[in-house]
């Protein structure tokens, strides 16, 4: 292999203006692929591979189909910059996104004020959908890095590129360790090069009508690790769509203050609380071991108060033995929980075209003012995880109108950080046989005696 490492467009040496997750970044990306094939130390033959960025870079250079590029690696990497980055769920970011903007303008030339652009525009307007690549366009063989520690940047976007290009095939590795370290290591080093020498070698033409004349291999698989905290690996098999075709998705209702339950509530009832800080708890005792693994779901019926809007912030928890089980999260922040999710009450109204019953997207182009004493309906989406609950221990469903991680730089999720609701709002969540609030959990039966199949990490496993 010969590396190629790129300056973009206003970068680096290069020169120009950069204009970040552009149409005209795309083009220099798939312009520079082609370039690459042309040296006279090159075969014709390009991949791409890398984290982060130059994850982001691959989605769109490999969305304009460029010729000479066989095969990409997007080690996780967003895919939608307004759903992945500035807005999740319509809440807008305001840590990340503006510590990496700022470094950006020290270390390139920018254009314009991307801060101040994105607070600008609140909504997916146009300007977001001219960032967002034609994830249908990509063709091209793919092994894709979707960790479930990243939610608050890469996760959902790699998932989603994954589902939704149109590889013949495709790859997905899984895990819950650092971004880097997972990366940098033995074993994805060598899932790395055995993916890449597959494709040049004529083993997974993503383009050949026939895989059998080409003597190469097609479909889709996927490297799924399972955890059930966070230096605790409970098993690594192989699986072969994403989510699991098996997957037996069940409800957990809320009947009461405090409670989930198998049951639907038999009577109405609710829970108020101040948006900024303080939150409504929910908890689950698991019966027997039980592994959760793929997206959630909470659909909650809201009042607010003293606005006409909230910011809701959704988080599924492990408990065992009365203590919160942490897990790795984005930018090294160790306490993590399993799942997160985030949704604007006024941007509640879900995109019909993008959105299933296990995946609600919401469209987040026309706000819908609350009014006082309404209660609506909000289906939160709750990002991937692989995770073991073992008997005894709860599930908790965290429910509050701020971020739920501590805003200290020592032992917080710094930078990430999301903007709260609006002072002096409180949310009412209500339940009842004519508003079933619950959340859909995907659970995975475990066959017993099965063998785990793990790779070496200073990471303990439990059988």
């Amino acid at each position: 292999f010969v590396v190629v490492a790129v300056d973009l467009r206003g970068a680096g040496s290069s020169d120009g203006v950069i204009d970040p997750m552009s149409a005209q970044e795309r083009e220099d990306v798939a312009d520079a692929v082609e370039w690459a094939a042309a040296q006279p130390w090159s075969d014709g033959n390009v991949v791409m591979l890398g984290v982060s960025y130059l994850a982001i870079t691959q989605w769109g250079a490999a969305s304009l189909a460029p010729p000479a590029l066989r095969a990409i690696c997007p080690w996780e990497g967003l895919s939608d910059p307004y759903r992945d980055l500035a807005y999740p769920g319509g809440v807008r970011e305001v840590g990340f996104a503006k510590l990496w903007a700022t470094g950006l303008k020290r270390s390139a030339r920018l254009g314009s004020d991307l801060v101040g652009t994105w607070r600008n525009h609140p909504l997916r307007d146009d300007y977001w959908a001219g960032l967002a690549p034609d994830l249908t366009d990509i063709t091209v063989p793919m092994l894709v890095c979707a960790s479930f520690s990243d939610h608050t940047l890469h996760s959902r976007g790699s998932f989603r590129g994954f589902a939704q290009a149109r590889s013949r095939h495709a790859r997905l590795f899984t895990h819950r360790g650092g971004k880097w370290a997972a990366f940098y290591s033995e074993h994805a080093k060598a899932e790395q090069l055995a993916f890449f020498r597959d494709v040049l070698d004529g083993g997974a033409d993503a383009e050949a009508g026939d895989a059998a004349a080409t003597g190469g291999s097609t479909g889709h698989t996927v490297r799924l690790e399972v955890r059930e905290d966070r230096a605790t690996v409970v098993e690594v098999r192989e699986e072969h769509e994403w989510p699991l075709a098996r997957t037996d998705w069940q409800t957990l209702h809320l009947t009461a203050p405090g409670r989930l339950d198998r049951e639907p509530p038999a009577s109405t009832g609710s829970v108020t609380f101040a948006a900024q800080d303080r939150a409504a708890v929910f908890t689950w005792t698991v019966q027997r071991d039980v592994e959760l693994t793929g997206p959630m779901v909470a659909r909650l019926f809201v009042e607010v108060a003293g606005s006409d809007d909230a910011n809701l912030f959704v988080g599924v928890e492990k408990w065992r033995g009365g203590r919160f089980v942490g897990f790795e999260g984005a930018q090294g922040y160790g306490n993590d929980r399993v799942t997160t999710g985030f949704a604007r009450v006024a941007l509640r109204a879900l995109d019909p075209e993008r959105s299933t019953p296990i995946q609600p997207v919401p469209a987040c182009i026309h706000p819908e003012p609350v009014r006082p004493g309404e209660v609506v309906a909000v289906d939160v989406e709750l990002l991937p995880s692989a995770t073991l609950f073992r008997v005894g221990e709860q599930l908790r469903l965290v429910v509050a109108g701020r971020w739920l991680a501590p805003r200290n730089p020592l032992f917080g999720s710094f930078p990430t950080r999301y903007e709260s609701s609006p002072k002096g709002t409180s949310i009412t969540l209500h339940w009842g046989p004519d508003r079933d609030a619950h959340l859909l959990v995907p659970v995975i039966a475990r066959a017993s005696g099965r063998a785990h199949t793990v790779h070496p990490t200073n990471e303990t496993r439990r059988p």
